[in-house]
């Protein structure tokens, strides 16, 4: 049995509305470019209740397949976990089940790998609705909002529709131009992975705290700037988040950021080099291009375009 280029982790919890557009979208009959032979993925469902269903991930695809973990509040050692059990040649991390990814993320990742010696791969954040969804619940977003909002856009037949209704998220303002805070569906080599350690388990608050900035951090030190995937990015559902999804004046960023302070020593500070990209683009991101290139930039990024992106 042929080693599949990628394993992608992503992690669930108390997400039964939000898993199976997530799922679908990981599923080869979404993507682009890729057959199930191609990439594996591990459903990672940290306690949730209702557990996540096996008939539910199981249907995405034959390559999908479900890890239970016990409910704690940071996901971090049941993805460590999850990677150990996986098998591909790239480890494609994911740890917002929340988060529906655009349909040329895996394609794109396994070629990177093939164009790059050892690269981080990353993807540009948006949250669907008119703003970040911290921003745009003041004003009456939710759920039953944003289920309107995605009838409105075909996007299972051609997830790029998904760019018409979304917004950057607050680590993503400068788009596929970066730098970027973090990313939400970031891919290393196994190798690389296990240099940097995987997630840090140390960082035990609810959603793992920074424990996702953290790793980006680091992999940019260990790897060198990100190269972005142009083109493509997730999209984050409205589902009551811990951080994402809770108000100004209730964010926990001041717990997080001193957890990462006593574990790490030093104030958290992004990556800020530019990215090299590398992709093409749809008519549906040719906007958010061109908004990007509308903000001041310390230093432009390298561009390496994939001959076989639309």
């Amino acid at each position: 049995m042929l080693r599949p280029a990628v394993s992608v982790v992503v992690a669930f919890h108390d997400m039964a509305r939000e898993a199976p557009r997530t799922l679908h979208t990981l599923s080869a009959a979404y993507q682009r470019g890729v057959t199930v032979a191609d990439y594996e993925v591990i459903a990672v469902d940290v306690g949730s209740e209702p557990p996540l269903a096996e008939g539910l991930v199981r249907a995405a695809g034959t390559n999908l397949r479900l890890l239970r973990f016990p409910r704690t509040p940071s996901p971090a050692a049941a993805i460590n976990a999850a990677v150990r059990q996986s098998v591909g040649e790239a480890v494609m991390i994911c740890i917002d089940g929340a988060r529906m990814l655009s349909p040329g993320i895996l394609r794109l990742a396994a070629a990177a790998f093939r164009g790059f010696a050892d690269p981080l791969v990353a993807t540009v954040s948006w949250h669907l609705g008119p703003k970040p969804q911290h921003e745009s619940m003041l004003d009456g977003y939710d759920q039953q909002a944003e289920d309107r909002l995605l009838e409105s856009v075909d996007w299972r037949s051609d997830g790029s529709r998904l760019f018409r209704i979304a917004a950057l998220a607050t680590s993503s303002q400068a788009g596929w131009l970066g730098p970027i805070g973090e990313s939400n569906c970031l891919v290393v080599r196994r190798q690389a992975w296990e240099r940097l350690g995987g997630y840090d388990e140390r960082f035990v608050s609810p959603g793992g705290g920074l424990v996702n900035p953290d790793f980006y951090r680091r992999a940019c030190d260990l790897l060198g700037p990100p190269v972005i995937l142009l083109g493509e990015g997730t999209f984050h559902q409205f589902h009551g988040g811990v951080a994402t999804n809770a108000s100004r004046d209730i964010r926990p960023i001041r717990t997080f950021l001193q957890e990462y302070k006593a574990i790490r020593g030093v104030s958290f500070e992004p990556p800020a080099g530019p990215p090299t990209l590398f992709g093409g683009l749809v008519a549906d991101g040719l906007p958010w291009l061109a908004a990007a290139t509308r903000r001041p930039m310390a230093q432009p990024p390298a561009v390496q375009r994939n001959s076989s992106s639309t």
